[in-house]
């Protein structure tokens, strides 16, 4: 039994749609644009219907695809509050804008810092050829002991990229 069963528009648009979705993180309206230029009149609504039932599926298929990141991360660290208690959120981003990682810890030390480095490095495969950071000094401590190779770029405001995304 097809799982396209029972819908109005052809299985291609579908998965067209649900595809630029996922690959190019574009808005339901924007979608429905698309598909309007080439002329097919579908509300952003089924669009969104679409995903949600497709979505799971083609999301894990483009993530088998993927390629890979850079080989420059972005790394940076925000506060957040969770059930009314800070915490820290350590995020990687690379050249390209991906996110290579996100980490919730309770501390923001050497220890946390390591933990994430090592956790970055077992996602991504290998070493990135630089990392940029601010001068937070756990950075250092962590960068030193397992990513020795790696270029550490601290300079004002060239992790920026990380923090728009």
């Amino acid at each position: 039994m097809s799982t396209y069963r029972r819908h109005r528009f052809h299985p291609s648009i579908i998965s067209y749609a649900v595809w630029i979705y996922y690959r190019f993180n574009m808005s339901f309206r924007d979608i429905e644009d698309l598909l309007a230029e080439k002329g097919i009149s579908v509300s952003y609504e089924s669009i969104r219907l679409w995903c949600i039932k497709f979505g799971p599926s083609y999301a894990r298929k483009l993530k088998q695809r993927h390629c890979g990141f850079g080989d420059t991360f972005y790394l940076d660290e925000v506060f957040i509050k969770i059930n009314g208690k800070q915490h820290y959120l350590w995020r990687a981003v690379d050249q390209d804008g991906e996110v290579v990682d996100v980490f919730v810890q309770s501390r923001r030390n050497d220890t946390a810092a390591k933990q994430f480095f090592k956790r970055l490095l077992r996602n991504h495969g290998g070493e990135p050829r630089t990392i940029v950071t601010d001068k937070l000094a756990s950075y250092r401590v962590a960068q030193r002991e397992l990513m020795p190779t790696a270029h550490h770029n601290t300079a004002k405001y060239a992790n920026n990229r990380v923090l728009a995304s």
